[in-house]
């Protein structure tokens, strides 16, 4: 019963702090007109120029139909260019665009004040643990 107590606490307290860091985010991003998804999505796509819907959904975490929106969106603000895959003709490859890139930059340089948060209230000493705690966390099957 006291492991039943631990997650429900260790869960309330995972999801106040996300919501907290989340709308930090939002915050930061909202001038720009762009989504802590897109930014992410975004990141993901120039870091590995390449990726189909699908690899993009598996590493963020998204669902096939959210990551379609989020790179249609993506691609109307001319950030994310989509060009079919050489032998899987139905198959779209992903690429930041120059303007992508350029908003990629942008949103790092407004994410810097809520990381810069979020990494002062890391104590001390533990920052090793606690980022192999929450990637055992991520990596776990849902």
């Amino acid at each position: 019963m006291a492991e039943d107590n631990l997650g429900s606490e260790l869960d309330d307290l995972l999801r106040r702090a996300a919501a907290t860091q989340r709308l930090a985010v939002e915050r930061a991003l909202a001038d720009l007109g762009v989504t802590p998804t897109q930014c992410a999505v975004l990141a993901v796509i120039a870091a590995t120029p390449g990726l189909s819907n699908a690899e993009v959904a598996r590493i963020e975490r998204l669902t096939p139909q959210t990551t379609s929106l989020v790179i249609a969106n993506l691609e109307r603000k001319r950030c994310v260019t989509r060009r079919p895959h050489e032998t899987h003709g139905r198959i779209l490859r992903a690429e930041a665009t120059e303007a992508g890139l350029r908003l990629l930059a942008e949103c790092r340089e407004r994410l810097a004040g809520p990381y810069r948060r979020l990494a002062a209230a890391t104590p001390p000493g533990v920052e090793r643990e606690i980022k192999a705690w929450l990637a055992r966390l991520a990596a776990a099957a849902v």
